[in-house]
């Protein structure tokens, strides 16, 4: 069962429509949805609800590769496993349009992610991963995050956004391999992509009179 819910981002008008806060998009869209009022707490130093069910939602509001003293104090202050935790995050591996769901594995130089898990000391959380694409160049990845995503992008992001709401219950109801399954299943595939079709060069018919020089060269005259 899932009892923490984190949203990474950044805090600041500056910021909330930039690619790095996809995770913050998902847990207020939730919020919203589902009635929960997400309050400043300076104790956690996050925006903090609380559902029905008694999992907590946060998004913490120490920016990005701080995200983790927030994970730390509320999930020691409440007792919450690793693995009791799920954290939704910006994906750059995966296409806009892409969201999965995994527990542990390699952080891929994400600052948010990396703060959790030292000051957690464990990779075993849960993660919710939205695809915001990749620049193509790592070199300038820092400033792609920071961003704001193309009309385009956007509606794709919304788009994985939205089936992902629909597999929230499942996540927090501790059915992971239903959600995964529910949520990977329904992820839409790419267009395949069709070689353009080749140009026919068309054949010249040898004139009359050279077709005929070029057999008495090969066979002589009779």
């Amino acid at each position: 069962m899932i009892r923490l819910v984190v949203g990474l981002g950044n805090p600041g008008k500056e910021y909330e429509r930039t690619r790095h806060n996809a995770g913050f998009w998902l847990v207020e869209r939730f919020a919203q949805a589902n009635g929960i009022a997400l309050r400043k707490d300076p104790k956690f130093k996050a925006l903090v609800g609380k559902n029905a069910g008694g999992a907590w939602f946060v998004l913490p509001q120490s920016f990005m590769n701080a995200s983790g003293q927030p994970v730390q104090m509320l999930a020691g202050f409440f007792r919450i496993k690793p693995e009791e935790m799920l954290v939704v995050h910006d994906e750059l591996d995966f296409a806009p349009g892409v969201a999965r769901i995994k527990q542990g594995g390699g952080i891929a130089g994400h600052n948010g992610l990396k703060d959790i898990s030292q000051r957690v000391a464990s990779h075993d959380y849960w993660r919710l991963r939205i695809g915001i694409g990749h620049p193509g160049d790592k070199d300038v990845v820092a400033d792609y995050v920071l961003h704001k995503p193309s009309v385009e992008d956007k509606a794709a992001i919304d788009q994985a956004i939205d089936r992902a709401l629909q597999v929230m219950p499942e996540l927090l109801g501790g059915d992971m391999q239903a959600a995964i399954q529910k949520l990977h299943s329904g992820e839409p595939k790419p267009a395949e992509k069709k070689d353009p079709p080749k140009k026919e060069v068309p054949v010249k018919e040898p004139e009359p009179q050279k077709a005929a020089g070029f057999l008495n060269s090969l066979f002589g005259k009779k």
